[in-house]
């Protein structure tokens, strides 16, 4: 059997808000972290798996990066390039999900880039709303450590439901055995989110995946619908709605 460096998490995604109304959902899901080095030899090698064709699921290109055209590693290079993190690059993976159908929605996707002694240099948090708006939170990776710390202010309107002035704390692990990325969300006086996603590594198969499919068959469909489900709640328990002031289509942001 053929062993990938990419592979399958399968876990859960919670979100806890604590002000100015307390709220928690948590639901489901899986995620693949795919070297893109590998994607075209996944693509031959796992059934009912596309590289930007149409099949039951399906990973393109389009959906991330510069959403233009390139390739994402020519796209994950210039974006290094012109953040002056001329790295030796080597590996790169990106944590999303797929396509179901032709379909999928990413909350937040992360490229993690090692150079070619397999070391962690830098990582690229893809953060998208449902406006179809986009932004890449671009950081350099300093420290040897398994745990990752970044912290930056908010600079892409996301949640209708909080204001533009906060700022986030990244704190995950690289990915191992166990995915675990948690997001923690500040104003000025504290606490106002933690976001978390974590996972149980799988191999890329072709067996891992369907069983996958199998328990979340509507998987794209129930990440958007649960969005909006949450929303309604937010705004049934009376927390103000926050106006989008500046519209984008793509941008990034360099926090080294």
């Amino acid at each position: 059997m053929r062993h990938f460096n990419s592979c399958i998490y399968s876990g859960f995604v919670t979100h806890e808000r604590f002000k100015p109304k307390r709220h928690f959902f948590s639901y489901k899901t899986f995620s693949l972290l795919i070297d893109l080095n590998e994607i075209k030899n996944l693509e031959k090698n796992i059934k009912f798996f596309s590289y930007n064709k149409f099949n039951i699921l399906s990973f393109y290109d389009i959906d991330h990066g510069s959403r233009g055209g390139d390739t994402l590693i020519s796209w994950v290079r210039k974006t290094l390039k012109k953040s002056k993190l001329n790295l030796n690059l080597g590996t790169i993976k990106l944590l999303c999900y797929p396509r179901f159908f032709g379909y999928v929605f990413n909350p937040l996707s992360i490229f993690y880039c090692y150079d070619k002694q397999s070391k962690l240099k830098a990582i690229l948090y893809e953060v998208k709303n449902t406006f179809n708006e986009q932004h890449t939170y671009v950081f350099r990776c300093k420290s040897s450590s398994n745990l990752i710390l970044h912290k930056c202010n908010k600079k892409f309107y996301v949640s209708p439901f909080i204001e533009m002035k906060t700022f986030y704390n990244f704190r995950l692990l690289k990915p191992g055995k166990k995915l675990n990325v948690l997001i923690k969300q500040n104003d000025t006086n504290g606490l106002l989110l933690i976001a978390r996603q974590v996972g149980k590594r799988l191999d890329f198969t072709s067996k891992n995946l369907f069983f996958q499919f199998l328990k979340h068959p509507l998987m794209s469909a129930k990440v958007i619908l649960a969005i909006h489900f949450e929303a309604f709640r937010l705004w049934i328990k009376g927390v103000k709605h926050v106006k989008r002031k500046v519209k984008i289509k793509n941008n990034l942001s360099i926090e080294n």
